[in-house]
């Protein structure tokens, strides 16, 4: 794999983890809905509050699906299975890392702050359009309905951001 196809898998995640992107995606545009206009003069504040959500919902994930596996197998799990489950959910927090770097941009001022914002939930959102390509693709749909796929991702996601924004307020 050559470097632009490995940045590429490490920003929009890959065929294996959708799932864990488009999640790890809606809780970080959750956050720029919710705490963007609280802390748009605190760009750190905000990137520590992305960062450590993301953390903590992985985290609650791994933890979550440790056990249910465990309690599939029967047998308590050991750390190396556990360890397994949290590189497979990688891709939770791995949605982070462009928004936040950009976020940092801001921060450091080499972008304005609102700007850095927008490209952060931009980011986002083209992450969640990609994915749903991905999906389509997978499934090996058509035109429409790669196109119903991507439109259905994206709005699905931007419905749940909205809930937690107005959740959150």
């Amino acid at each position: 794999m050559n470097r632009p196809q490995m940045l590429t898998r490490f920003v929009f995640g890959s065929r294996t983890t959708i799932a864990g992107t488009v999640y790890g995606t809606i809780v970080v545009l959750a956050v720029l809905g919710a705490g963007g206009k609280a802390y748009k003069d605190d760009l750190w504040r905000l990137v520590v509050i992305v960062v450590t959500t993301v953390l903590v919902l992985w985290m609650a994930h791994v933890y979550a699906h440790g056990l249910g596996e465990s309690l599939h197998a029967e047998e308590r799990l050991n750390a190396a299975e556990l360890g397994s489950i949290a590189r497979r959910e990688l891709a939770i927090p791995l949605a982070a890392v462009g928004p936040a770097t950009v976020l940092v941009l801001g921060a450091v001022g080499l972008l304005a702050g609102s700007t850095a914002e927008w490209l952060a939930f931009g980011l986002g959102v083209v992450t969640l359009a990609t994915q749903g390509l991905r999906y389509a693709w997978a499934e090996r749909l058509g035109l429409a309905g790669t196109i119903a796929a991507v439109a259905v991702n994206l709005v699905l996601a931007l419905v749940l951001v909205l809930l937690e924004v107005l959740v959150s307020h």
